[in-house]
């Protein structure tokens, strides 16, 4: 593993343990070049996963975007990290299951508006304004009265 700060590649481990949600394994790194301590996420993979976009530009999927999506939606919001980690890595683990290694921009979208929504109302507008492309407050009034129509499932432990 290479160091964030000198870019020296020997680091070494001084201490593993897994996540709480036992979905990754934490690692405590060392560089021996500067010193410097940095801390790594070892998550399994079950297969690389391109992002077909709208446009047609296919691109290979990436963690760390969906969590800035997510995590930009939940700003300033009080919802627990953990919470919107597990429901990151749900999502992650439904875009594998799907057996396809080819999933598209649209199916990523449903996935974290349908996630969002169990996690925090403000949120799930925030997102699908963005999504949905909002360009007027009438979106959002008709988007919400929409809303307002559709029965809500109550949000379980699990989500």
């Amino acid at each position: 593993m290479r160091c964030p700060y000198c870019g020296n590649d020997d680091t070494q481990v001084k201490d593993s343990r897994p996540t709480e949600d036992s979905g990754a394994i934490r690692r405590r790194r060392i560089c021996s070049g500067c010193g410097g301590r940095f801390t790594t996420f070892e998550r399994v993979q079950l297969r690389d996963l391109t992002v077909v976009k709208k446009s047609g530009r296919k691109v290979p999927f990436d963690r760390e975007k969906l969590a800035r999506s997510v995590n930009t939606a939940l700003r300033k919001r009080s919802v627990d990290p953990e919470r919107s980690e597990r429901m990151i890595s749900g999502i992650v683990r439904q875009l594998e299951s799907l057996g396809e290694v080819e999933v598209t921009s649209d199916q990523i979208g449903e996935y974290v508006m349908e996630g969002l929504k169990g996690l925090d109302d403000v949120a799930f507008v925030r997102f699908a304004s963005v999504y949905k492309n909002f360009s007027a407050a009438d979106d959002f009034r008709s988007f919400l009265s929409e809303l307002a129509k559709t029965p809500s499932v109550p949000a379980t432990e699990d989500d």
